[in-house]
């Protein structure tokens, strides 16, 4: 299957344009309207189904999408290429198939955001899987491409930011007893620092690969991250101000980036 026709400059180009400016306004209406899932769930959003299986549903196309480009392209083979695959879908292995299975609770998911998820996961697949696969300038990304800087930067970057997600995941799991249904303020960690390390964590994650790759597709995967995320953040950090007062104003945590939002 020939999928470079997919991939012509301009159009590729024109992508990355309309998917900024599609975070912009995702951004500004986040901070007005809840994503409802997880602490924010609401059955406004509509049909709903269990948590744990929407998370598989959502996130798993863009992982068997970025195997497709992968098997496709030429380049498959080719080092570089192949190491940014594997980080890639290490996240993705990880959210799809292994995060949902320790997800605890009976929360649900609407199908609304699992569409849309399904939507912005297949663009963001054409994004990366497009650039390293079909689009970069060929010699690019050679072996000598693993000792520059921004390599090396983008790889700590990365790794630093899967470590914060995971650990901070296993705080908020670990929050409550079997049975116990109050809420709690994540502590320990990068909770030190801000009220959503397990945000912060993912966003460090794609700032990595974006550098690492030093990519403009790159690029944009961290706006998005950004964009989604921080409203989020903002969201649950003023739900803990308002349930926890004092206890929770003096440790005078940011939102989502320490010492800085």
């Amino acid at each position: 299957m020939d999928l470079s026709l997919l991939f012509q400059p301009d159009n590729f180009s024109t992508l990355l344009i309309a998917m900024t400016i599609a975070a912009a306004i995702v951004f500004f209406a986040l901070y007005f309207i809840d994503a409802g899932y997880g602490m924010m769930y609401t059955k406004r959003w509509g049909p709903a189904i269990d948590n744990r299986l929407g998370w598989v549903i959502m996130e798993s196309p863009v992982f068997f999408a970025m195997c497709l480009l992968w098997w496709c392209s030429d380049r498959r083979a080719d080092t570089v290429p192949l190491i940014f695959f594997i980080l890639f879908q290490l996240h993705y292995f990880q959210r799809s198939f292994i995060f949902p299975l320790l997800i605890k609770g009976k929360s649900k998911m609407p199908l609304a955001i699992i569409l849309s998820g399904i939507t912005f996961n297949l663009l963001n697949a054409l994004m990366q899987g497009g650039w390293i696969f079909y689009v970069s300038p060929a010699g690019t990304y050679t072996p000598d491409w693993l000792y520059s800087p921004q390599f090396i930067a983008g790889i700590i970057i990365f790794f630093s930011g899967i470590a914060i997600n995971l650990n901070s995941d296993n705080i908020i799991r670990h929050l409550r007893r079997p049975g116990d249904t109050k809420h709690y303020i994540p502590r320990g960690g990068m909770f030190r620092y801000v009220s959503s390390a397990n945000y912060f964590g993912e966003f460090l994650e794609w700032v990595g690969f974006a550098v690492l790759t030093w990519s403009a597709a790159g690029a944009v995967f961290a706006i998005w991250t950004f964009a989604n995320l921080a409203p989020r953040a903002a969201r649950i950090h003023r739900r803990y101000s308002q349930e926890f007062g004092e206890q929770f104003d003096r440790l005078h945590l940011k939102r989502i980036i320490p010492f800085i939002y």
